[in-house]
């Protein structure tokens, strides 16, 4: 319980105390001025209407505004709920073009990276065909240094004196 609610409790505990000792008094008839008449009532019970009548208003007042405020309150989650579900659609967006764009770049990526492998793969097919003609051609010359050679052993020149 509240401070607030036990305070209520309390004075109005206190009134309904005040009110039950002195009945007697408040019940008394008197002479009311009505500003155009005069009529015969007891003060204290009139006085005790009025003061429950203002507590209705006043407690009438606070439902009121209680109602409003959780009212208020209410359009409010809906609308941050609705926030929400923009923001989280907009989200879900920027990751879709993200993908997309990720995507796209991995390709190009991709293909750059076999274009080059194409390149380096032609480069190496140049050297080696560049080496294998020397091999070739250095082969044809120890060959035909061999059969030289063998030509001069085969044949003996004749010395010179």
């Amino acid at each position: 319980m509240t401070l607030r609610a036990l305070l209520f409790l309390l004075v109005f505990g206190a009134l309904g105390a005040f009110v039950l000792v002195n009945w007697s008094v408040l019940n008394e008839p008197t002479t009311l001025s009505l500003a155009f008449a005069e009529v015969q009532a007891p003060l204290g019970v009139v006085m005790l209407g009025f003061i429950v009548l203002v507590t209705v208003l006043f407690l009438a007042y606070i439902v009121y505004l209680q109602m409003s405020g959780l009212l208020e309150t209410r359009r409010h989650g809906k609308e941050m709920q609705s926030q929400r579900l923009l923001a989280d659609q907009a989200e879900a967006s920027r990751f879709t073009e993200l993908r997309g764009f990720l995507e796209a770049e991995f390709a190009r990526q991709a293909s750059r990276q076999a274009e080059r492998d194409a390149a380096h793969q032609a480069t190496l097919d140049a050297l080696e065909q560049r080496l294998k003609g020397s091999i070739e051609q250095q082969a044809n010359s120890l060959s035909a240094f061999v059969g030289e050679l063998g030509d001069r052993v085969g044949h003996p020149r004749p010395r010179e004196p």
